[in-house]
């Protein structure tokens, strides 16, 4: 399997996405549980957002896998781009 970095933007709304943060956190240690997620965290700057480090075959399978993310169930996720992820230093 492949490394690949997804990048979440939030929605500007910090009270939906306090509310159905539990849910999405619940989904991503379930994920990590699996050795699917490696990483993940919210991007500290401007627009709010985060960065997931996924295993996968392709960004098609590591799409239909975050599609599961309760967050788009709620319109939270604005934009999500998938790229794979070649680590040449470094160990995760």
């Amino acid at each position: 399997m492949a490394i690949f970095a997804v990048q979440y933007t939030y929605l500007d709304d910090a009270e939906l996405v306090q509310k159905h943060r539990p849910e999405h956190r619940a989904f991503l240690t379930k994920k990590h549980e699996e050795g699917r997620v490696l990483l993940s965290g919210p991007k500290v700057a401007e627009p709010a957002g985060a960065l997931i480090i996924v295993r996968g075959d392709s960004v098609e399978e590591v799409g239909k896998l975050m599609d599961a993310d309760p967050f788009n169930d709620y319109g939270i996720i604005t934009e999500r781009s998938i790229t794979e992820w070649n680590v040449v230093i470094g160990e995760l």
